[in-house]
């Protein structure tokens, strides 16, 4: 067993992790020349963030890394594993694959779930088309993830299968203490339809771990993806997320993120619309208190016309906890009648709490819609007086004021994933443990928005009783 920390990673720690699993040379190949571009960049490329950034708080001599790690099932989660025995999953706890639940009906339809070393194994090609994807050179811990990489999973979903059930992909961290490096890979065939759910746990350690993640997902003609990442991790570990995904003709990715967790969150997420048709809607809702940080930057590249792109992204922030989010809209000289739309705010609930937005537009073709906003403001004190008023307390009148700011991102969610996030925001405002348990608490949640805005039920019910 190999260990060491971040900031003492060589070829030697590489080696051991490619030696350990096996390894084609052309892998141990990709990740040494990885390695060596690591070392030489930067940790933001762009100047124009580096005084913003907060990525340098992850220190590299307090993240150690391990080829394995323990393989215990810390307490805290042991009741949503009891409740996902019955669905489709993949179960990871440190770098090790706890429990793969798949049905033989759906392994006969085509249906791959597995751990990454398992998929360099049985589906080498669509793991190299996955790294050749990824470009080491575009940021440096898209670098260091393919060089070090020590655990993942890969999905595919093969063409024409219409998953009625979400795979849910639960990832931990080991007790032990040692960091993950993560490489996922998605793949959804042609005429596909499906949903996975992302959640992502640490334990409460007091040392600093890191969940390091790389995560490609390509989508072929006409496919539909929806995906909602919950990052419910404990105030100690840091995340670093850098998640690409191509979409080809008329195919259609829906992605909601809700962070909570963490102390830091690196996300970098691009979408590229390769194909005519295709779109993207991504959403994100972040919810940050005491001291933490998140630096968001979504890009959404159009490469072909009549493509369509949408990122809407909404922080409330108390305490001193602080939010960074990069947007950017490219559409290229070829994608003309292409649509894109970009949106950051920001409501600071705290006089020390911090946000700042830098959108950006490059634009190289005419016949086109862009837009992009950012508002960063502190709550209306109208709004809580006049709340008040209505026999509110102060800290009522705050999520009353919340509950409105978020509303018209979730209406764009299904009820499930409104009454998650919803079930979030209220454990961390009442500082309960961050999880999403389907006990009856959360139930009700369910039940109250299957019930809200339900335009066709209203209208039906006019005709009823005309």
């Amino acid at each position: 067993m190999s260990q060491e920390i971040l900031s003492k990673i060589d070829i030697a720690h590489i080696d051991d992790i490619s030696s350990s699993r096996n390894e084609p040379d052309w892998l141990k190949d990709y990740r040494r020349n990885s390695l060596s571009i690591y070392d030489s960049l930067p940790i933001e490329m762009s100047p124009l963030y580096n005084k913003y950034t907060d990525a340098k708080k992850m220190d590299p001599e307090k993240v150690s890394l391990s080829t394995i790690t323990t393989e215990t099932v810390p307490s805290f989660l042991k009741r949503r594993l009891s409740e996902l025995e019955n669905e489709i999953c993949i179960i990871q706890i440190g770098t090790n694959i706890h429990r793969i639940s798949l049905s033989d009906d759906l392994k006969s339809k085509g249906l791959v779930i597995s751990s990454i070393s398992d998929a360099i194994e049985n589906n080498p090609e669509l793991i190299k088309k996955a790294l050749d994807a990824s470009n080491p050179k575009d940021d440096k811990f898209t670098a260091l993830n393919n060089a070090a990489f020590n655990s993942g999973i890969f999905i595919h979903i093969p063409k024409n299968l219409v998953l009625e059930k979400p795979i849910y992909f639960l990832t931990c961290l080991s007790e032990d203490g040692h960091s993950t490096i993560s490489r996922n890979i998605v793949f959804a065939d042609e005429n596909s339809k499906s949903t996975i759910v992302q959640e992502l746990y640490s334990p409460n350690i007091t040392t600093q771990q890191a969940y390091l993640e790389l995560l490609n997902t390509n989508l072929a003609v006409n496919a539909q993806l929806d995906v909602t990442t919950l990052q419910m991790m404990d105030q100690h570990a840091v995340t670093f997320s850098t998640r690409r995904t191509d979409l080809a003709q008329d195919s259609k990715v829906n992605w909601y993120s809700g962070l909570f967790g963490s102390i830091l969150s690196r996300y970098k997420i691009e979408y590229f619309l390769n194909g005519t048709g295709a779109s993207s809607n991504d959403s994100e809702v972040i919810f940050g208190n005491n001291e933490q940080s998140f630096d968001i930057q979504t890009n959404v590249n159009h490469e072909s016309p009549f493509t369509e792109g949408r990122v809407v992204e909404k922080s409330i922030l108390r305490n001193k906890s602080k939010s960074l989010f990069k947007g950017m809209i490219r559409i290229k000289e070829n994608a003309t009648k292409s649509n894109s739309f970009l949106s950051g705010r920001s409501i600071l609930l705290d006089k020390d709490a911090k946000s700042d937005a830098i959108p950006g537009l490059e634009i190289f073709t005419n016949d086109v819609k862009a837009t992009h906003s950012a508002s960063v403001a502190q709550i209306d004190e109208e709004q809580i007086f006049y709340l008040k008023t209505r026999c509110l307390s102060h800290e009522e009148a705050e999520r009353t004021i919340v509950e409105g700011f978020l509303e018209p991102l979730s209406r764009k969610m299904s009820f499930q994933v409104r009454a998650w996030i919803a079930y979030l925001i209220e454990s961390k405002w009442e500082n309960r443990e961050l999880t999403i348990n389907t006990d009856e608490e959360l139930a009700k949640f369910v039940e109250i928005e299957e019930t809200r805005y339900n335009e066709d039920s209203e209208i039906e019910q006019h005709y009823k009783y005309r």
